[in-house]
């Protein structure tokens, strides 16, 4: 549910910080409830809310400046960033499914799940914070106007729960639970994002993380495979300093030509930077929108974004394949005919969902039954063979997730593995 809603909303917000504390207020307690720990449940929509910068129709800021910086039309753009976004979300999902196969969980009952329609005869109003700053935006006013309202039209939807349920309000007794609300979640993310800041203000106000990047394409002398991997960094340190946007305009002007300069296709290149800019929001020590994840789930913010950042190792991943395999962002650049080209990304799309697959089962531990140590390693290698677009490694690598399916299989069907 949290993976899904988180991607729903993300095509119509491309914030990873507002995503968590908008679907997390419902998913993250109902993860808990579930039998999730809570670092994993505040982690799951850390990371899924951080796919929303990256999922069409509306992407993150960034996205709109990239058609500037490529020379296309926002709609080519939006979808090249079909496919990476699909993937990434099928890697989330599946980590969480294997998670839940681990630890035995299982979603509510039929007789216990909420009717549709039921809710919303009984929850219309809800949908009020939403009208008031959809309203005030398209009549002219701030975000920050919009914003302070919509959370004056949360309170009196609070309020007007309060009275239904007690037939009464009282004051004292809901000014307490403001109070006590805003310490238990608002103070402590507060207090995190303010330590975060002395990071912050190291890799901006000394440069370094500018520095870093001109040293760090420098470095790589040529080699593809380098300049990817330092590019990743210099991504991932800027954009604990600096917005995504800003993180992406900074790369745009300095990683992004050295890999179009080493035959990365232009869109390929940028997207490539553009997504490890907004990995950065999952990624310890600086990873807010776990923080803002931890702060509602009352969990450890530095375990919640190691743990965000595991299960978000598709997003680490995804960029590298669309390098290697441009034909993931619909790019052509074999010249391909038109029938050859669809059949090409099918067997592309298919290799790579087949990889984020072994990837998940690879970190979570489990497969079919609880995952040995070798079995594991083998999962992760078989993910990352599929990685290569040539023929010969996807392959290996489907044969080796098939052989541990099947292996663990027969396994889970002896007495001991039951």
């Amino acid at each position: 549910a949290a993976v899904v809603a988180s991607a729903l909303q993300g095509t119509v917000s491309g914030s990873s910080v507002a995503n968590v504390v908008s679907t997390g207020s419902i998913t993250i307690p109902l993860m808990k409830k579930t039998g999730y720990p809570p670092h994993f449940a505040g982690a799951v929509e850390a990371t899924a809310s951080t796919g929303g910068q990256i999922m069409p129709p509306v992407m993150g800021a960034a996205a709109f400046i990239m058609t500037e910086y490529i020379g296309c039309s926002y709609g080519t753009i939006a979808l090249a960033a079909c496919i990476p976004a699909l993937l990434y979300f099928t890697g989330i999902f599946t980590n969480v499914h294997f998670e839940a196969l681990k630890r035995g969980l299982l979603g509510l009952p039929k007789e216990q799940r909420p009717v549709a329609k039921q809710l919303i005869q009984d929850g219309w109003y809800m949908i009020l914070p939403i009208i008031v700053i959809v309203v005030l935006l398209c009549t002219g006013s701030s975000a920050m106007k919009a914003a302070i309202w919509g959370i004056v039209a949360c309170l009196l939807v609070w309020i007007i729960n309060i009275v239904r349920a007690e037939k009464k309000f009282d004051a004292p007794k809901f000014g307490g639970m403001f109070i006590q609300g805003l310490a238990q979640s608002a103070i402590s993310v507060a207090v995190t994002c303010g330590c975060a800041g002395i990071i912050v203000g190291v890799v901006t106000m000394t440069g370094l993380g500018l520095k870093m990047a001109n040293g760090l394409v420098a470095l790589a002398g040529g080699s593809l495979w380098l300049t990817m991997i330092f590019t990743m960094l210099c991504s991932i340190v800027l954009g604990m300093g600096v917005p995504t946007t800003a993180n992406y305009i900074i790369q745009a002007t300095i990683s992004a030509p050295a890999l179009v300069a080493l035959g990365v296709p232009k869109l390929a290149a940028h997207m490539f930077v553009f997504y490890f800019g907004i990995v950065a929001d999952i990624t310890p020590p600086v990873a807010l929108a776990a923080f803002a994840g931890s702060g509602i789930a009352g969990s450890n913010p530095m375990k919640t974004g190691f743990t965000a950042t595991r299960l978000g190792i598709a997003a680490y991943i995804v960029p590298y394949m669309f390098v290697l395999n441009p034909i993931l962002v619909l790019v052509n650049v074999d010249n391909l005919s038109t029938g050859l080209f669809i059949l090409m990304a099918i067997k592309a799309i298919v290799t790579a969902f087949v990889g984020m697959v072994g990837l998940a089962s690879g970190s979570t531990g489990f497969f079919k039954t609880n995952c040995k140590l070798w079995e594991r390693i083998l999962l992760i290698a078989g993910g990352l063979l599929l990685i290569d677009p040539g023929t010969i490694t996807d392959l290996a690598g489907i044969g080796i997730i098939a052989a541990i399916y099947l292996l663990q299989r027969a396994r889970a069907k002896t007495p001991a593995a039951t």
